[in-house]
């Protein structure tokens, strides 16, 4: 299919190897695609299917990674690309292409500076002075929104925010001006905010200068919000492509329907089950016959089991694209874009209205401490409340900083006075950018971390207090989900061994009936009990994911916390893990408490949602009534900042100004008002306190919503 532009670059019948120590595997097969000069393509698809390599391929860096061209040819302003050598594409990369990497943490240099780092690439290509090479990375830094430009030059990768790193990361790519811009999951270890500013940044760069970017994304939504036309692989080859209006209004390939279906939106009814895509993608060693996406296809055919569909260029509804499926003519529409629509559309018009609502609601119950606020949300039609499962009381931890002059004393507050409860049964969900104190808090609530000050009372007893031997006891009714199913596993255990330690330590089991229990809950959590006796490595994420709720609910726990849980996954994964964590909690009866930035995630799994900022809980209530009618600005701009997975309601992205404040010295009065667009002096000088917005919702803001 031709590009509406002149292509330039084109990718033709790619073929990439891959070697290891089994030999050759073959990774990405049959690739074909094109980028104009000055448009925007996305490669989409789920983890394994071949988009990082393919757009490394383009940049000639699989090479240090074992990978090798074997076929096909990669023209750049009509250069091939997989012919040059690698002297002759060092002259090109950082030059006339540049490239964005997923984690720009590990893509820095620790021992030098930003500064140092970004002029090397201006010295190299440029020729200039190293001199003059830093005034033009100060302009950079200036150009990609850095505060401070002039002082962050001299600062190490280690002393910049996330957001930050990927915007100097971004400022490097685009050092000497390229004409091709690689972009790979430049957002995914991002807050929403940080992510509306790093899209709203390259839309700007891109109407500048003319730049083309191919933009490798799980992200469905930013997808729709930055593409002109989308690329969907699927183990290792192009199943789909077309515009992003003809792809997202009317998915054609079972594989795309699937991955836009499981996006979720607030076209779902709260707590019910997504749809996801069944099953995992193939292992390239041995990939199935025939259309490799037929062991997951609800419409599989024995053609598609028997034959190859080839990707061929198809009119659908009057307009062509390119698709791999023998029966898209026939398959039933899917209506995806009422199911992916967006919070962001949700909020009220009138916030006028909700003011005098605001300020009666104040009349009738003032400003009163949080746990009042508690015990009346848990009891909204005025009887009698069960206790609260968790009631977590002006929790405070501060980390001490050591060092400065002599008795100075500075510590990072990292939770500054939080309270809140949680009832049995419920889910409570906590939002907040990087750096407001979620994952401290969570620690602490299960007693990794002792607190500063306050309270933590589970089930009746404050465990803050408890000794060691006793907390042991309660811990086995509480347990946590970490947000990185390769990290919070031992990779030298096998599967059994790691499901089977807390029963070991807990229970007194013969071999026989650990194994027995094992294998149980591997069943529960939707995996084949024959993996018991094998390693992580050879599990997916989302497979490995599963392994850890299975851990986490081996003792029948009270209540589980789940740090992110869901947020390295790719959409379709994640759908099926949030179905998993619905129906163990209907099941087994479990409390969660679920910690996320994915905002439509943490509405669809929350009865209520408390927002964080800055080691504080600025805004609290019932999931849908968040979402739909926020009180805090800080909550309205982090629900705007949601893509939108649907082309034809772009809008124009109004990202929250600057970062979230450091923890060790946090502004005065309100800790917001330094990005907040209605501050004024009395939210500079007074710190607001949570007060009522009706019985169930309360919000801490001196001119609410």
């Amino acid at each position: 299919m031709n590009a509406a532009r002149d292509a330039f670059l084109k990718i033709n019948d790619l073929a990439i190897d891959v070697h290891n120590n089994a030999g050759a595997l073959q990774i990405v097969d049959k690739v074909s695609l094109e980028i104009a000069a000055g448009e925007t393509v996305c490669l989409v698809g789920e983890s394994g299917s071949g988009k990082s390599i393919t757009a490394l391929s383009v940049m000639r860096l699989i090479e240090f990674k074992n990978g090798a061209i074997t076929r096909g040819a990669i023209r750049f302003d009509g250069r091939d690309l997989a012919s040059l050598t690698q002297r002759e594409m060092s002259e090109l990369r950082g030059d006339r292409i540049g490239i964005i990497f997923q984690e720009p943490m590990t893509a820095f240099d620790p021992v030098f500076t930003i500064g140092e780092q970004i002029a090397e690439v201006i010295v190299r290509h440029k020729k200039i002075p190293r001199a003059h090479a830093m005034t033009d990375v100060i302009r950079l830094l200036d150009r990609v929104h850095i505060p401070d430009a002039a002082l962050r030059v001299k600062q190490y990768p280690h002393e910049l925010s996330g957001g930050m790193r990927q915007r100097a990361m971004i400022a490097m790519a685009l050092a000497c001006d390229p004409e091709l811009l690689i972009a790979d999951e430049p957002t995914t270890a991002l807050d929403v905010t940080i992510q509306a500013q790093i899209l709203k940044l390259l839309q700007e760069i891109q109407r500048e200068t003319g730049l083309s970017i191919l933009l490798i994304t799980h992200d469905l939504g930013m997808a729709a919000e930055i593409a002109d036309r989308v690329v969907v692989m699927y183990a290792g080859r192009i199943v789909e492509q077309a515009s992003v209006e003809d792809l997202f209004g009317k998915p054609a390939h079972p594989y795309t329907q699937g991955l836009l279906a499981s996006v979720v939106g607030s076209g779902e009814v709260r707590a019910k089950r997504l749809y996801s895509i069944e099953g995992s993608i193939p292992i390239l060693s041995a990939p199935p016959s025939g259309c490799r996406f037929h062991p997951r296809c609800p419409h599989a055919s024995a053609q598609c089991v028997s034959a190859e569909p080839a990707l061929q260029v198809s009119a659908i509804d009057g307009k062509l694209r390119e698709v791999a499926c023998w029966h898209h003519t026939t398959l039933p529409a899917l209506d995806v874009l009422s199911r992916t629509a967006s919070t962001a559309d949700d909020l009220t018009s009138s916030p006028a209205s909700r003011a005098a609502g605001m300020q009666a609601a104040r009349n009738r119950f003032g400003s009163i401490d949080f746990s009042a606020i508690a015990r009346r949300i848990s009891d909204p039609n005025g009887t009698k409340p069960r206790p609260p499962l968790i009631d977590v009381i002006s929790l405070q931890k501060h980390f001490p900083i050591k060092g400065g002059w002599p008795g100075a004393r500075k510590a990072v507050r990292a939770v500054d006075g939080v309270s809140f409860q949680i009832k049995a049964g419920e889910t409570f969900g906590l939002v907040g950018e990087s750096g407001c104190g979620k994952s401290t808090l969570a620690r602490v609530l299960l007693q990794l971390e002792k607190p500063t000050q306050g309270q933590v009372i589970f089930d009746g007893d404050d465990i803050t207090r408890l000794p060691r031997k006793e907390l042991q006891e309660v811990r086995r009714n509480m347990q946590m989900v970490f947000q990185d199913p390769y990290g919070s596993i031992n990779s030298r255990w096998t599967v059994g061994d790691i499901i089977g330690e807390p029963l070991a330590v807990h229970e007194h089991l013969s071999k026989a009936e650990q194994r027995s229990r094992v294998e149980e809950l591997l069943q529960r959590v939707g995996l084949d009990p024959s993996g018991y006796d094998r390693y992580p490595h050879q599990f997916s994420g989302g497979q490995r994911q599963r392994i850890g709720i299975a851990r986490a609910i081996s003792l029948n726990p009270k209540f589980v916390l789940a740090d992110e849980a869901v947020s390295a996954l790719d959409v379709s994964v994640q759908a099926q893990v949030i179905n998993l964590l619905q129906d163990l909690k209907e099941q087994l009866g479990l409390t969660y408490l679920f910690i996320g930035h994915g905002l439509n995630v943490v509405r669809h799994v929350s009865d209520r949602i408390g927002v964080m900022y800055l080691g504080k809980l600025v805004e609290v209530g019932p999931a849908d009534e968040i979402f739909t009618q926020p009180a805090h600005h800080y909550t309205r701009a982090l629900i705007s900042a949601i893509p939108i997975a649907d082309p034809t309601r772009r809008r124009e992205f109004i990202p929250i100004v600057g970062e979230i404040p450091s923890p060790t010295n946090p502004p005065s009065g309100c800790r917001f008002h330094t990005r907040c667009p209605a501050a004024t002096q009395r939210c500079r000088d007074e710190q607001p306190e949570l007060a009522a917005v009706n019985s169930a919702h309360a919000v801490a803001c001196h001119f609410p919503l």
